[in-house]
């Protein structure tokens, strides 16, 4: 794509699409996030108000940021200046950069992780994480400077997606890795059916203690990881959704991407939490980052065909990761080509090099989980909430009805314009307030 090109790339498929978007949702808040929080409180005491939320937020924030995206032809600075224009409104559309940075840096934090994670799949095909001990591997892994040559290489394989472009590059990779992912994760579930000792983990995670739902702490805490689990920031999905044909119903599509993000989070929590069970690790469901790189190897150990369940454990957690971090650097580089009128190899390119020049500065463990902490707390609920502001409120309820119900068979109900300029907003404020206050 040439620099002075007016024609903008799109997703040539709605399934493309669809696998694309739930390939952007569905990365390290659904593999080891979500069974941390199941494992903090109390399985199903969780999984209650999780599902409750998946499904307000999808039918609010999912639908806004998509139809959002679509009618603006643009990522969030964009996509907030015709907004404001709407209303005669010159100033303010810089807020836009808000969700944009936090994409971007979000994705240098990110991409640091999803170094780690190539490092564990080789580690699992030579077999080296078996034979070492758990703990002394991650350190070396993600200590000091430990990871440079994963980090890179993580790098290079998420920008060379990016540089091929929108349909021929990132909705093809999708399309091939999503549907792995959950084949992959599906048939490690019904592995650890068969574990010995698996079968305490199925009770905990579907049998609950109902005086957990009781603590206000297990609604934020459910509430946040949907935030999380369905990737919404203000930015990923507004860009997603801008190279979505007007002839789409988005309703549809962010159904999908519901169902199938709040798919992967069960798989992945039947794959960890009856193996931890089984191995009488249950404690470790509360340790954090660890719970993947140290619990996890650690059971590998001890299974039968070890080298083989840990190389597909981390080549799965890879694609979900890899599709996850494409979707955060794509935001940056939509502005560059569209505001700064770069061609995509460039504007990539300026991508990569700040992302290999800031990501060499926090390659440690403790450090990235600072950065990824202030960033999840302060930033990303601050994106979405301006990004449904700015649809929902600034361009109007008629303008906001009239773009979802853009390419649909029927009308939308008059559930529509509470849910997401109240409900939907409201939630993001109870987020952002209570994450800086606990």
């Amino acid at each position: 794509m040439s620099s002075c090109s007016v024609e903008r790339d799109k997703f040539s498929t709605k399934i493309g699409f669809i696998l694309t978007c739930i390939g952007s949702a569905v990365g390290m808040g659904n593999i080891w996030l979500f069974p941390y929080r199941l494992g903090q409180y109390r399985g199903a005491a969780f999984l209650i108000p999780y599902t409750i939320f998946m499904v307000l937020l999808g039918c609010s924030g999912v639908v806004g940021e998509m139809a959002f995206g679509r009618a603006m032809r643009t990522g969030p600075l964009g996509a907030f200046q015709k907004a404001l224009k709407m209303r005669k409104i010159k100033h303010g559309h810089s807020l836009g950069a808000i969700p944009l940075i936090g994409c971007l840096l979000i994705g240098i934090g990110y991409s640091v992780v999803v170094g780690w994670i190539i490092k564990f799949i080789m580690g699992s095909i030579t077999g080296s994480v078996l034979k070492s001990d758990s703990v002394a591997y991650f350190e070396g892994v993600a200590g000091n400077f430990s990871s440079i040559p994963w980090h890179m290489m993580a790098l290079v394989l998420t920008f060379v997606v990016m540089i091929i472009g929108v349909s021929s590059g990132i909705e093809k990779l999708n399309k091939i890795v999503m549907p792995a992912f959950f084949i992959m994760f599906l048939l490690l579930a019904i592995f650890m059916f068969f574990v010995p000792g698996s079968f305490e983990g199925y009770v905990y995670l579907f049998k609950p203690d109902w005086t957990c739902l009781f603590n206000p702490k297990t609604w934020i805490s459910a509430l946040g990881q949907a935030f999380f689990s369905l990737s919404l920031a203000g930015s990923g999905t507004i860009i997603y959704g801008s190279y979505l044909s007007e002839k789409e119903d988005v309703m549809s599509c962010a159904k999908n991407v519901v169902i199938f993000s709040y798919i992967s989070s069960i798989l992945a929590a039947l794959v960890i939490i009856p193996s931890v069970f089984a191995f009488g690790l249950e404690k470790e469901l509360q340790s954090g980052p660890p719970l993947m790189f140290i619990t996890m190897p650690t059971i590998f150990k001890a299974l039968p065909m070890g080298g083989l369940i840990a190389t597909l454990f981390f080549v799965a957690v890879l694609f979900a990761a890899v599709t996850s971090l494409i979707n955060l650097f794509e935001a940056p580089v939509e502005l560059l080509q569209t505001q700064f009128k770069f061609s995509r190899n460039k504007a990539v390119l300026i991508i990569a090099t700040i992302a290999v020049a800031v990501g060499l500065f926090i390659e440690n463990a403790e450090i990235v989980g600072i950065w990824m902490d202030v960033l999840s707390v302060y930033v990303v609920p601050l994106g979405a909430l301006l990004a449904g502001i700015m649809f929902f409120w600034v361009c109007g309820k008629k303008f906001a009805r009239e773009q979802v119900e853009l390419g649909r068979d029927r009308k939308i109900g008059q559930w529509f314009e509470p849910m997401t300029r109240y409900v939907f907003i409201g939630l993001i404020l109870i987020v952002y307030i209570l994450n800086i206050v606990f």
